[in-house]
């Protein structure tokens, strides 16, 4: 497992070890013990997450806050996704600032995403299947959420804005400067 921390501390880009042979591959795909040790942090991951979506389909930016902040190990079992986090820790050198990664079925690459962040994703395949464990249980009055084009953010999406498919509750989303972050 080859584990690169990112221009945000405390947020892992995550490769796991293939082995390949004519009858396919394997991989651990999480290990706890190897987990903790590579991030230097005990994580206690208890729900896990699944969602199948279309291309063009914009998914976040989402957080909880208090309490039930949740750390997440996300990646795509199927398909391609822009996978972002943005560091919304208010006392953060790195505050307002983004990590842009592309995760694949191909690739088999995670990231770990710790409380205090916002996260989303966008499918750039046809279809895309996308899995996250969580380490804390969803609650919906903690629920927090900036708008995807956020100026100050700045993120490229890597699509056209009229391509984007996005909720009704994602596109009434405030910006960082009016989101709830505590």
């Amino acid at each position: 497992m080859k584990v690169q921390e990112t221009k945000l501390k405390g947020c892992f880009i995550i490769e796991p070890t293939v082995f390949e042979d004519k009858r396919g591959y394997f991989f651990e795909s999480f290990n706890t013990q190897k987990f903790n040790e590579a991030i230097g942090k005990e994580i206690n991951f208890v729900q896990d997450n699944q969602s199948f979506s279309s291309k063009g389909v914009l998914r976040g930016l989402h957080y909880q806050v208090g309490e039930h902040a949740q750390a997440k190990l996300v990646r795509a079992l199927e398909g391609t996704v822009l996978d972002v986090a943005v560091d919304l820790r208010k006392d953060s050198p790195t505050f307002g600032q983004h990590v842009v990664v592309e995760l694949t079925a191909e690739n088999k690459k995670q990231l770990f995403v710790p409380r205090g962040f916002g996260h989303g994703f966008v499918v750039l395949s046809e279809t895309a299947t996308f899995f996250y464990k969580c380490d804390n249980f969803y609650n919906k009055e903690s629920e927090g959420g900036i708008i995807y084009n956020d100026k100050t953010i700045g993120i490229d999406w890597k699509m056209k804005e009229s391509e984007l498919i996005i909720s009704d509750k994602d596109i009434v989303l405030p910006n960082i400067e009016n989101a709830r972050l505590a």
